[in-house]
């Protein structure tokens, strides 16, 4: 499809207040795309638009979202340059928590202004927080991967069937079998007193290349169930919720023994570069500092804290470490 036709963007809302709200979205025309790019709006309950059944069915989304804030505005699109570009540009005029999901991306956006395109079979969304304390800013990341993950583990709980061993790889990449299978993104601007974040995911649901799927992982579990995107994407928004008013109220430390418990750098030795002497060690990896990034420990006792260099793909082939006094 070429990439300079409209895109079409699909607006729901869970309650009536939502869905009158998106109406004057969409009368309002305020909602844009990067570059001036063309954009088409529609109403759910609208027939200007076709519906296939490979894309993301807003009924049975809603159905299973039992939170107050997060994901009760969807807008929905079949192909997009980027979620997160959506998310970000319209920030003031979407309520917060709203999230866009789209079935395919041809400018996704990952670390270092990396770019991508995202085919079919990805789960692939954005969505909007507000918050007052920078403190804790750091720390959404690892709330959204612990949510993603304890997410996938309720579902499978639910439908009877065995959890997959999804782990979070530090600081935002989600991990099955020892490949990756999802991503994390997340941007932040200050005004008005107020940490605007966009939060970008991308997950492998049944798309198995370059590496691997979820589904993927459940057929050589020979069981019957398939992971929707829907069922995932509300299960994800229903457990963020709990865990980010915990983040927000308490900090992270409440939630930092579900998070070791999940991560796999636990114990992990990992090289680092020391930028003053100009020298190359061996440390440990003990958990994270208030900061939010890793600390370790050296052979000879001494407490660093492990920044990436920025340099590389592989941020934990990329570290810098700085002693901690």
């Amino acid at each position: 499809m070429d990439p300079q036709s409209p895109c079409v963007l699909v607006l729901s809302g869970k309650s009536p207040t939502e869905r009158e709200l998106i109406k004057c979205l969409k009368e309002s025309s305020s909602l844009k795309l990067a570059d001036d790019g063309k954009l088409l709006t529609f109403l759910q309950s609208e027939t200007g638009w076709k519906s296939d059944k490979d894309e993301f069915h807003f009924d049975s989304y809603m159905a299973s979202l039992m939170t107050t804030c997060f994901g009760r505005v969807l807008l929905w699109s079949p192909r997009l340059p980027s979620t997160q570009d959506v998310v970000s540009l319209n920030f003031s005029e979407i309520p917060v928590g709203s999230v866009c999901v789209a079935d395919v991306q041809f400018k996704g956006r990952g670390r270092s202004q990396n770019i991508w395109e995202s085919p079919k079979g990805g789960l692939l969304f954005s969505f909007t927080i507000q918050m007052e304390d920078g403190r804790v800013v750091p720390h959404v990341q690892y709330v959204v991967c612990l949510a993603m993950t304890e997410a996938i583990k309720d579902l499978a709980l639910e439908n009877g069937i065995p959890p997959l061993d999804v782990r979070i790889k530090w600081p935002n990449d989600l991990y099955l079998d020892c490949l990756k299978v999802g991503g994390i993104l997340c941007t932040s601007t200050y005004k008005s007193k107020k940490f605007n974040v966009s939060v970008g995911v991308g997950l492998n649901v049944d798309n198995d290349k370059p590496t691997t799927s979820l589904n993927a992982a459940l057929q050589k579990l020979t069981c019957g169930y398939r992971f929707s995107r829907e069922d995932i994407t509300s299960a994800f928004f229903n457990k963020f919720e709990h865990l980010f008013h915990i983040l927000i109220n308490q900090g992270f430390k409440p939630l930092e023994e579900l998070y070791y418990k999940t991560w796999l750098h636990s114990g992990q030795k990992v090289t680092v570069q020391d930028p003053e002497l100009l020298l190359e060690n061996v440390v440990t990896v003990q958990g994270l500092t208030s900061s939010g990034y890793l600390l370790a420990i050296a052979d000879n006792g001494e407490m660093y804290e492990l920044h990436p260099d920025g340099n590389s793909f592989d941020f934990l082939k990329g570290l810098v470490r700085r002693k901690l006094t």
